[in-house]
Parts: structure tokens; C-alpha cells; sequence
């Protein structure tokens, strides 16, 4: 499983790369891996749109299971990938570079102090195989 150490990650399988106010949230490795074949993503807001954590920021369907991508922070959206609605199957394939979902211009940067850094990230998701 590739848990790249500079990321910060959720228990809901979010993972947020930051750089200064503004947040690229992506799905971890983890997450790809367990919905297996991922063939439709579907965004729930608009660039532009205030986001609050915990949102449902898309959802995912896979050849599997379908699942909900929530915020990992509150703040505005600035973009999305919009790749991943022609090629949704770059989750799997890159989920930490072009598989990267959207960005937002965090309002409450505290909200990453919850967050797991890598290595308690790999312990949290090899307690729960």
C-alpha cells in the first residue's frame, strides 16, 4: 500500500496535501484498493461552492461498491479534476498525483490537526484488515 509520508489522512480514507492555505484532497491507496475497479465518479458541488468538513464532496462507484468522498476540510472550492468523470479508473491507477480529486481554499486549517500522518495511517487501515 503506498502511504506517501508528506500527506495527511483520514479515518474516512481522505487523504489532503497542503500548500499554504489551499487543500488537494484525493482518495488514499487504501480506499481505491477496496473499492477495486472504480468506473464512475460524480462531484456533488461546483468550483466556486463553500464546502463545510464532512461534506459529501462526490461519490465513487466502483465494479464493487459505491462510496462517498467527504471534505476533509471546510472552504471554497477552487477546482475539481474533471479527468476522473471521463476517466474515473485514474484512482486506481495514480490515486496521489493524477488521481487527485479537488482543491480547496481552506477557511479552518485547524481541522487538519485531526488528521493521521502516514505512519498512523498505515497502522489504522492494517487494523481494520
Amino acid at each position: 500500500m503506498e502511504t506517501p509520508e508528506n500527506l495527511k489522512y483520514r479515518d474516512t480514507d481522505e487523504w489532503v496535501n497542503v500548500e499554504g492555505t489551499t487543500a488537494t484532497v484525493g482518495i488514499s491507496d487504501y480506499a481505491q484498493d477496496q473499492l477495486s475497479d472504480i468506473v464512475f465518479v460524480e462531484y456533488n458541488f461546483s468550483a466556486g461552492d463553500e464546502i463545510k468538513k464532512d461534506d459529501v464532496l462526490a461519490t465513487i462507484e466502483s465494479v464493487k461498491a459505491a462510496g462517498d468522498v467527504l471534505s476533509p476540510v471546510s472552504g471554497k472550492i477552487l477546482e475539481f479534476n474533471q479527468n476522473l468523470e471521463d476517466k474515473p479508473e485514474t484512482l486506481n491507477e495514480d490515486p496521489f498525483k493524477a488521481g487527485w480529486m479537488c482543491k480547496i481554499e481552506m477557511s479552518k486549517p485547524e481541522e487538519l490537526d485531526v488528521m493521521m500522518n502516514a505512519s498512523d495511517y498505515i497502522k489504522y487501515c492494517n487494523e481494520r484488515d
